[in-house]
């Protein structure tokens, strides 16, 4: 098929990627601006404009996408149809009429639940023990088009955020590419999405850092998880940030008070409940991230100290 793809973070690569395996003539490669990145704040390519000019793909970032010099550049391709995964901005009405298959979109969850910017993310804060990708005939709505199919993995207790996202995108890719023939086989039956189970995954950021050391250990395991790598979840000891990279949940009880040092070895915080966690790896301010022995070995902490909220 003649296909004009959408995408730009490392997520949507592998589509774009896997499109390119499987034969189809993806014309155009739609992605948003090039960025400063870095200490010296230098633009950036995004990594879907890296791959298509790998692969000798015609790449467009417009400013928008409702401009008639957006609509007008993308009909130029006469395209099949469009796969978007993760561009990052709403297409208009008029985009998602223009190709004769429409707009197929790869989502990072098992829709209706979280739609939004984070699904990878939330599922991993919320504890879920099984996330997955889910391709859709896309409407106006936020996520909220038929869907058409669906990969599920499940997530098991120590799984990261990142590690769930790099899971799914290689997922996404399988998914898309038997989508697509589904699709020219006739064989996709889109199915509505029940609006009543659906939950939506806002965009992280870094207000969603400070550990709350009166919750229970469990659910900060869970948000330690699903702020790693980006924006961390943050603790502070002496005035100074500590970031909290891996983290387990520790299996004695305790009745000191929330954010208290329990233990040293493993490095034992008491949490709401009597609960307690154990952290794994660390960062504090200044320093490179390391396990939390490695850690203590120059910087003790020692039992009976508190650890702060941010």
């Amino acid at each position: 098929m003649r296909i004009v793809f959408m995408g730009t973070p490392d997520f949507a690569v592998p589509c774009l990627e896997r499109l390119l395996a499987d034969g189809h003539e993806v014309t155009l490669a739609v992605t948003q601006s090039d960025k400063p990145r870095g200490r010296g704040h230098q633009l950036q390519p995004t990594p879907v404009k890296v791959c298509a000019l790998a692969h000798d793909v015609e790449v467009y970032q417009p400013a928008g996408m409702r401009s008639d010099e957006a609509y007008e550049r993308i009909a130029r391709e006469l395209p099949d149809l469009i796969v978007v995964t993760a561009y990052g901005k709403i297409l208009p009405q008029r985009i998602l009429d223009l190709p004769r298959h429409g707009c197929i979109n790869v989502h990072a969850s098992l829709l209706p639940k979280y739609r939004g910017a984070a699904p990878i993310q939330w599922a991993v804060i919320n504890g879920e023990s099984e996330s997955g990708v889910t391709t859709m005939q896309m409407s106006a709505g936020l996520d909220t088009g038929d869907m058409l199919l669906k990969r599920r993995c499940p997530i098991p207790p120590e799984m990261t955020g990142g590690e769930l996202h790099d899971l799914l995108a290689e997922e996404g890719a399988r998914c898309l590419s038997d989508t697509l023939k589904a699709l020219e086989a006739g064989a996709l039956h889109p199915i509505r999405q029940d609006d009543a189970l659906s939950c939506y995954a806002p965009m992280l950021d870094k207000s969603l850092s400070a550990i709350d050391w009166g919750r229970p250990a469990a659910a900060l395991h869970n948000l330690v998880r699903g702020l790693n790598p980006w924006p961390s979840a943050v603790a502070l000891y002496g005035g100074k940030k500590l970031k909290l990279h891996r983290t387990a949940v520790g299996e004695e009880y305790t009745d000191a008070p929330p954010g208290t040092i329990v233990k040293g070895n493993p490095l034992t915080i008491a949490c709401g409940g009597g609960t307690t966690l154990v952290l794994r790896e660390i960062q504090a301010e200044g320093t490179r991230r390391m396990t939390a022995e490695e850690y203590l070995c120059g910087h003790p902490l020692p039992t009976g100290a508190r650890l702060e909220s941010e």
